[in-house]
């Protein structure tokens, strides 16, 4: 599905993820992504659900266009999901279209009913293992 609206040019949500080449494969470094607006229906209710979701990876041969991200995102706001489902769901696409080293989704819906609910889903490529940590002065 092509991102431009037939009429007016106007972008209009999709499922079409672009990638482009990592410009440092050779370097392990993390991307974090802050979405604040993501938003899908309770499956249950019908009513929205808001989250902020936090996309953190390491990228191997390949990075997320940030514009094909957000149409993305915002494919996800008439369907419904459980919270569980569809940020794990997130996370398999991302991971089947980017192949990175570690990728991590972060979920932090926004209250219902009194409740917050936070999902936490991730991957990690066989055989990567983080580098050790540095702390500078």
């Amino acid at each position: 599905m092509s991102d431009l609206h037939a009429l007016g040019g106007q972008s209009v949500p999709n499922r079409d993820l672009e990638t482009f080449p990592n410009p440092t494969p050779e370097n392990d470094y993390t991307i974090r992504i802050r979405i604040p607006e993501f938003t899908c229906l309770c499956p249950k209710t019908g009513q929205p659900d808001f989250a902020e979701i936090l996309l953190e990876y390491v990228p191997d041969a390949r990075c997320i266009e940030l514009k094909s991200l957000k149409l993305y995102v915002w494919s996800f706001r008439d369907e419904g999901a459980f919270h569980e489902a569809v940020t794990n769901r997130i996370l398999g696409e991302l991971r089947d279209r980017l192949a990175p080293r570690f990728m991590r989704v972060t979920a932090n819906f926004n209250v219902r009913g009194g409740i917050y609910t936070t999902v936490v889903a991730e991957h990690r490529k066989d055989g990567w293992t983080p580098p050790p940590r540095v702390e500078l002065p």
